[in-house]
Formats: C-alpha cells, structure tokens, sequence
C-alpha cells in the first residue's frame, strides 16, 4: 500500500482509534529498535506468516532511512532451497536477548513452542511487541501490544498497514505510557549532569 492509500485509509479511519494505537505500537518499535541495535524479529504463528508486513517494514527502512526496521522474518517451515530472507527458523528467537526486539503477529493463539520461546526472550532481555488477536496469553507476553479484535471495524491486515507506515514516518508522536526504567534513567542522567543555566 503506498502513501497516498494509507493517508486516504487515516481519513476513513479518523474517528476511530486505530490511527493514534498504530502510531503508539509504530513509536514503541522505533523506541526498542533505535537505541538497543539488536536487530528486529518478525514472528507470526503456524497458519499466519507476517511476510506483507515484513516487505512493508523493509520499505520503510528504505524510504526513511532507517535500516533498523528492516526486520529479520522467522518461519515455523523453513524449506531447502528457500532463499536466504526466507530461511531463518525458530531457532533464531533462542538466540534473541537483550538488544534484540521481538514483533509477534498473532491473529490467533500461536502454538505452545513459540509462546516459549517468546517467553525466554523476554527474559533474556529481548523488548517483546504484539499485534495480536486478542489472546490474552500473547498479549501478556509483550511489553506493548495492540490488540485487533474479531468484528472490529478494521481487520489485522489494514491495521499492519498503519503500523508500517507511521513505522517509517520521519517524526511521531512520543509513546504515551511507563517508559523503561533504563529510559527514565537516561533522563535523569542528562538532568543531573547538564551544566547550570547560563545567567544574564
């Protein structure tokens, strides 16, 4: 979907929530991916594979100049000959720690493998995104998530769209909620460190 059709879906979608939540998750990915430069794993579950938001995000990339949000997509079915983009497997979440962030599309409960391999993610370190379905399991698991529920008025798929986009805009809105406790530490950092107001 190019510009000009995701600013036409933002007028239709203006009264609703989902442009400033897509915003909020798209500020969330930039914020972990930025500063950490771990790299960014896209991860889908067995009957859904994220790879429209993959190319998505790797244009994106391009297009603003930030290669960091090209995301590396993980497969559950990872066939020889496949070429390099489409062969990484599950495996590679073992390896994601601190540094790395994890972007989960689940439309629907992913199967128990991949939940704990999430899991132990999280807990090495790795920031966890979701854009999920609505499971509370996935949900739970992520640090932000945005939630599209069956019957809304969007579907996951137009929603991935919004995400991508505000993903790779050049400036966005600060994401509202508890910042990291590494972040407010920076801030007051900066705050105790800064020389004294000059005086006139």
């Amino acid at each position: 979907m190019d510009a000009v059709r995701v600013a036409l879906l933002r007028d239709v979608l203006a009264g609703t929530e989902w442009p400033r939540a897509a915003r909020r998750l798209a500020g969330a990915l930039r914020s972990s991916v930025v500063p950490q430069g771990g790299g960014l794993l896209l991860v889908g579950t067995e009957a859904y594979e994220p790879w429209h938001l993959a190319a998505h995000l790797v244009d994106e990339a391009a297009w603003s100049g930030r290669p960091e949000l090209a995301p590396t997509l993980v497969r559950h079915l990872v066939r020889p000959g496949d070429p390099a983009h489409l062969a990484v497997g599950l495996g590679r979440l073992e390896s994601a720690g601190r540094g790395s962030t994890l972007l989960m599309v689940a439309p629907e409960r992913p199967g128990a493998g991949v939940l704990e391999r999430v899991h132990d993610a999280r807990r090495a370190g790795a920031t966890v995104l979701s854009l999920d379905g609505g499971d509370p399991e996935v949900h739970g698991l992520a640090h932000e998530g945005l939630t599209v529920p069956a019957g809304a008025e969007v579907d996951l798929d137009t929603v991935q769209h919004l995400v991508s986009a505000a993903a790779g805009e050049n400036s966005l809105p600060s994401p509202r909620g508890r910042r990291r406790l590494r972040d407010r530490l920076s801030l007051l950092a900066d705050q105790l460190t800064a020389p004294p107001p000059a005086r006139w």
